[in-house]
């Protein structure tokens, strides 16, 4: 895989463990099947964070009603994420802990209508670390969002998973290009 992005990895950077969050998007039963190649990356990424001091937050996609089904409603309507349903819990081999954050949301971004923004200023956090599902959809948009929002943006090659190895690609690719430093759960536990 490495080689396909690393013509577009031109900018490096460690992040800083005083002022960075990991966020775990979405890790949840309906994406079971894609989160589980990543499971091992994905809590090492969580331990290495740890140990670092790192806060980890992670998002829960659900809908609550068709009032807030919005666009996806249309391009997912027979797949969406009920609330109140074992699809929408998150995984439960994820290395969670009682007082972890967990932001609700229902679209692909995790700061539409979160209050995520404000929790990570108020937290005085910087940068963010992006891991978890699906690369090409949840990840990428609150990568892009959080740049756009003036947040460092990290991104796991190796702890983000989605449906297809192409679509992933492109994702990697477009974000080293324009938008995060590109890490993997090694090089995070090198440099924290």
């Amino acid at each position: 895989m490495a080689s396909s992005y690393k013509k577009y990895q031109i900018r490096h950077r460690n992040p800083n463990p005083k002022t960075s969050v990991l966020l775990v998007i979405d890790v949840q039963n309906h994406f079971s099947t894609i989160a589980k190649p990543i499971l091992q990356p994905l809590t090492s990424t969580i331990h290495t964070c740890r140990r670092a001091s790192i806060p980890v937050i992670f998002t829960r996609h659900r809908h609550k009603s068709p009032a807030d089904y919005g666009m996806l409603g249309e391009w997912w309507h027979n797949d969406l994420i009920l609330d109140g349903t074992p699809e929408s819990e998150l995984m439960p081999e994820l290395p969670r802990r009682e007082d972890d954050v967990v932001v609700e949301k229902n679209t692909y971004s995790g700061f539409r209508g979160t209050g995520l923004e404000e929790r990570l200023k108020a937290m005085g956090v910087e940068e963010v670390i992006v891991t978890g599902v699906m690369t090409n959809l949840c990840c990428e948009t609150t990568a892009r969002e959080a740049f756009v929002r003036g947040f460092r943006v990290f991104f796991s090659t190796d702890a983000t998973a989605t449906a297809d190895e192409e679509l992933q690609q492109a994702t990697v690719k477009n974000l080293a290009y324009g938008f995060a430093y590109l890490v993997d759960c090694q090089s995070l536990q090198q440099c924290l």
